[in-house]
């Protein structure tokens, strides 16, 4: 389980990039990483973006922090898990520095990353919706990683997120006994009794009340719904009264079987059960119609199709990754080229320079920027400078690609959810009539 929060770094920079690389808790700077950047330098290499911004705003950067659940997950899963999602937020656009803090209880770690990206120097736009999809990108990565994932409050953000204790409401945990016990008690007064001897405490006056264990108010429970008033309930208890149940939005493709049979839905409301019948009978016919068009009439051939459809839908999230990676690399590759030619001339007259000490001292910024475009250009095996414009071009012609790759990958993801119904509706259909032979056979037994 990680939860996730996020804050801008309007001053200080430098002091908070110092901060989350302290090697007494990084395990000596071993577990520090960084993209478009050097993490000694960052700070610089940020501030020479931000100049070239095209967007007004005075937050030079975001602080987001990604916190483990004790015990859950390692030093080295959790860094990496982090250079995911900090891949996944700054989309390869972004310089930033990821550190794995291990001097506390809990695992956790630190993005740090420039407000300005180095592709359009547009700026980061951080909001609700932008914090939603970087909690989801995590939640996502716990999954992927065999980690919990913790399920938010409505509407929380933030520390509100992290400190997060309970995953249902109040009134959502009263229902849900309520709803229980209906079927198992002969009367109102039982129900109450019983919910008393699970540890709920009642209020008796013009409207009864009920107070849930660990929380600090009464809940009436007509404020739970139209079916929890207490002359609904009794109609309910009674048999003269079904529970509303909210249908399902109509799907124009083809949705799963119900199993009627262990819903508790069904169970509770007649009606529940009368409309997954009819669910059903649409569904499977919609499931054959399925697959008469697309020609397929034997279960192999079900079986077949889908393993196919999962292979090309493999190779096109691969295809999508290996374009990602490309622009990604492209970008830094732009980035340290155009820095290294702005920072030049500062360098060589700093080479020139008869007081280098005093010249550095005077240009130290600039000289900085250059030296590491250089290296990076060194490491990535750049012996000559290449044309920046054809640079941008290919960028640009990649960029394209890469939607188009998107937009494929999407399509195939689409597809083999499809197909996983269709196979899960055929199971479903072909299990139904063997049942009364299992009976027979067990009868010849």
């Amino acid at each position: 389980m990680a939860v996730t929060k996020i804050k801008p770094i309007k001053s200080t920079l430098k002091r908070a990039l110092d901060y989350i690389q302290n090697p007494d808790k990084t395990d000596g700077k071993m577990l520090i990483s960084s993209f478009g950047c050097s993490p000694e330098t960052a700070d610089i290499e940020f501030g020479f973006t931000l100049s070239q911004a095209l967007d007004r705003g005075d937050n030079l950067a975001h602080h987001l922090i990604q916190s483990f659940e004790p015990g859950e997950v390692d030093y080295q899963k959790a860094h990496e898990i982090g250079k995911q999602l900090a891949d996944a937020v700054t989309k390869g656009q972004y310089e930033y520095v990821l550190t794995t803090h291990i001097d506390k209880g809990h695992i956790h770690n630190h993005i740090i990353f420039c407000a300005a990206n180095f592709v359009d120097y547009r700026k980061y736009n951080s909001n609700k919706r932008s914090y939603y999809g970087i909690r989801n990108l995590s939640d996502r990565l716990c999954r992927e990683n065999g980690l919990s994932v913790l399920v938010p409050e409505k509407g929380s953000r933030g520390k509100n997120y992290a400190v997060y204790k309970k995953e249902k409401t109040a009134k959502g945990r009263l229902k849900t006994a309520v709803d229980a016990l209906i079927p198992q008690v002969s009367s109102f007064e039982e129900l109450l009794s019983r919910l008393e001897a699970a540890g709920y405490e009642i209020k008796r006056g013009k409207y009864v009340s009920c107070l849930v264990p660990g929380q600090e108010r009464y809940t009436r429970l007509k404020t739970l719904g139209a079916d929890y008033t207490e002359e609904a309930i009794r109609e309910r208890i009674e048999g003269r009264r079904a529970r509303s149940v909210k249908a399902p939005k109509t799907e124009r493709g083809v949705s799963l079987l119900i199993d009627i049979e262990n819903s508790i839905k069904a169970a509770q409301s007649r009606g529940y059960e009368q409309w997954a019948k009819i669910h059903n009978l649409k569904q499977a016919a919609k499931t054959l119609n399925f697959l008469t068009e697309h020609q397929i009439s034997q279960y192999g051939e079900l079986t077949a199709r889908i393993a196919e459809i999962q292979i090309e839908s493999e190779q096109a999230a691969e295809s999508l990754k290996s374009a990602e990676k490309r622009l990604a690399d492209m970008a830094v590759l732009i980035k340290n080229v155009s820095t290294f030619q702005k920072t030049k001339p500062v360098y060589d007259a700093y080479r020139k320079a008869r007081n280098k000490e005093s010249y550095r001292a005077a240009h130290e910024r600039g000289i900085i920027l250059h030296e590491a475009a250089a290296k990076a250009l060194k490491a990535a095996g750049v012996a000559k400078l290449p044309d920046i414009t054809a640079l941008q071009a290919e960028y640009e012609k990649l960029q394209e690609q890469k939607e188009a790759l998107r937009a494929d990958y999407g399509k195939r993801k689409k597809q083999v959810k499809e197909y996983d119904v269709i196979k899960q509706n055929i199971d479903s259909i072909l299990r139904q009539p063997r049942e009364p032979e299992r009976e027979k056979e067990a009868e010849r037994g």
